[in-house]
């Protein structure tokens, strides 16, 4: 085991500064998985963040956090914090009802010079932004609230974070430190105790599993043995097909060149939110894979696309749009590339969603910042390929990575363009609020630097049911049920994460 310097976390935290208390130890039999699986606990918070690059490698770092002691949420303007979450989940206490500001204070908050032995992707915020955040910077009507009825925004501060080096093969167990008023040599003594107790636990093997509940024990899931796991739209029967043709008229008007229209569908699904998560990784891997596991709900996905990124300045948003699924050799797989590229509708859609990136992007940059760095670039995922480009700027000064991230937010792949009226438009005749689905899950860094992904193929799981929510993007020419397939296969990655879960949960040997 590799120690850090607890003499400068105790320096630190003494001048009023955050320290960092921290280890090192080889990592080379134990898995982010592995690890969650011994070290989370249910509803505590816990969370973990993976990635898989190009649909088949597996990204460098993976972060998991444990046991946050504050966790900061809001609901339209007013936002709330528990400082005491690991001892009173109830104690939250009303902040002003600017919670944009208040999400400013945090983040600023937790920056800190972190060890340079460590690697930045150290988060000390993680969380999500509902779609409705938008609301905060742009005044837009609210649809009546899904019965999920969550935080419009959440955030929690782990008091322990696991940064799993794949290159390296090294774990990193990181406790952060804030200076609130506790004694410095106190602060170290017990971030010391949690780490130790950490490395204990992954030196034990795995000892329980998951399994589907017995006969009569909790929720009832009949049917569900036999694989037998559909889907239910929550949108009644020719609803979306209305909804669509209200948007044509819109585009037809003038008002909107395109805007996506959402639906949510419901299904049982018996099990720990983590067991959709395992087998949504295997069977769906994708840049952005999380898991954050809250009271009462977990959301979990997996999403191929950045929102915003901001990092030494530099502000980024890469733009997918234009779709097609990979072949079955590397001859089917060139084929549909050129396909997907000599396509003028799919070529048309992404150039409006990549001068909208340029668009935000500027909205933040210094002057004469903004470029183009990759065009009409086809990447490789694990079922599908997309045409995918990258815009960058500068960060003006003043500006920050919160400033960054509403900058771009919601993301044009789904709201539509221009955003600000597609977003009216989608406030009128979606019925209830998306929540998370089209809002970003992301982490703040003591360094400043924030990255966040868009919600996207991703579930809230909650009470014995999983949520998906999906879109398709309408333009003139759209064809109602062409759209509402669409919407249903987007949400089947999901739907087939469940089945698969099911399916082996009781497998031998699963989760130990």
């Amino acid at each position: 085991m590799i120690q850090g310097d607890d003499q400068l976390a105790r320096d630190r935290l003494s001048q009023g500064r955050p320290g960092f208390v921290w280890r090192s130890l080889v990592a080379d039999t134990e898995t982010p998985v592995s690890a969650a699986l011994k070290l989370f606990e249910n509803g505590r918070g816990d969370y973990l963040l993976e990635s898989v690059e190009g649909g088949a490698v597996r990204g460098r770092y993976s972060l998991m956090g444990l046991a946050p002691d504050l966790v900061f949420r809001a609901k339209g303007h007013e936002a709330e914090v528990n400082r005491h979450w690991l001892t009173d989940q109830t104690a939250f206490e009303p902040l002003s009802d600017d919670a944009l500001a208040e999400m400013k204070t945090l983040v600023q908050a937790c920056r800190g010079d972190l060890p340079p032995e460590l690697p930045r992707v150290v988060a000390c915020l993680v969380g999500y932004f509902a779609y409705e955040t938008i609301g905060l910077v742009e005044k837009l009507p609210r649809p009546a609230p899904n019965p999920l009825d969550l935080p419009d925004m959440l955030f929690v501060r782990p008091t322990l974070v696991l940064v799993f080096d794949r290159l390296a093969d090294r774990l990193f167990l990181v406790a952060p430190l804030w200076p609130e008023g506790a004694d410095p040599a106190r602060q170290v003594a017990g971030a010391v105790d949690r780490i130790e107790a950490a490395a204990a636990r992954l030196a034990q093997p795995l000892t329980t599993r998951a399994a589907l509940p017995e006969p009569g024990e909790g929720p009832s899931f009949d049917g569900l043995m036999t694989g037998d796991m559909n889907p239910s739209p929550v949108l009644a029967p020719g609803r979306y097909a209305e909804m669509v043709a209200r948007a044509k008229d819109y585009i037809e008007a003038g008002d909107i060149f395109q805007v996506v229209l959402a639906q949510r569908f419901t299904m049982d699904f018996p099990l720990p939110a983590f067991d959709l998560y395992r087998a949504l990784r295997r069977i769906n891997p994708s840049p952005f894979l999380y898991h954050l596991d809250m009271p009462g709900f977990a959301l979990t996905g997996s999403s191929p696309e950045i929102l915003v990124r901001a990092r030494d300045g530099e502000v980024t948003i890469r733009p997918i749009a234009g779709t097609r699924p990979r072949g079955k050799t590397a001859l089917e797989d060139a084929e549909n590339r050129d396909s997907l590229l000599a396509d003028p509708k799919e070529r048309a859609e992404h150039l409006m969603l990549l001068d909208l990136g340029r668009n935000d992007v500027g909205r933040v940059a210094a002057a004469g910042s903004v470029h183009v760095t990759d065009s009409y670039t086809v990447e490789f995922y694990s079922h599908v390929m997309h045409i995918v480009s990258n815009v960058v700027g500068q960060l003006a000064p003043g500006k920050d990575a919160l400033d960054a991230l509403f900058a771009g937010f919601p993301a044009g792949t789904v709201s539509g363009a221009p955003k600000v009226r597609a977003c009216e438009i989608i406030a009128e005749l979606e019925p209830e609020t998306r929540g998370a689905y089209a809002g970003g899950v992301g982490y703040f860094s003591p360094d400043g630097s924030m990255d966040s992904c868009i919600v996207l193929r991703t579930a809230v799981v909650k009470d014995g049911v999983m949520h998906v929510q999906a879109g398709a993007g309408i333009v003139a020419d759209s064809d109602p049920a062409y759209e509402q397939r669409e919407c249903e296969a987007k949400s089947g990655a999901l739907m087939a994460a469940a089945r698969e879960a099911v399916r082996v949960a009781n497998e031998p040997g699963f989760g130990q």
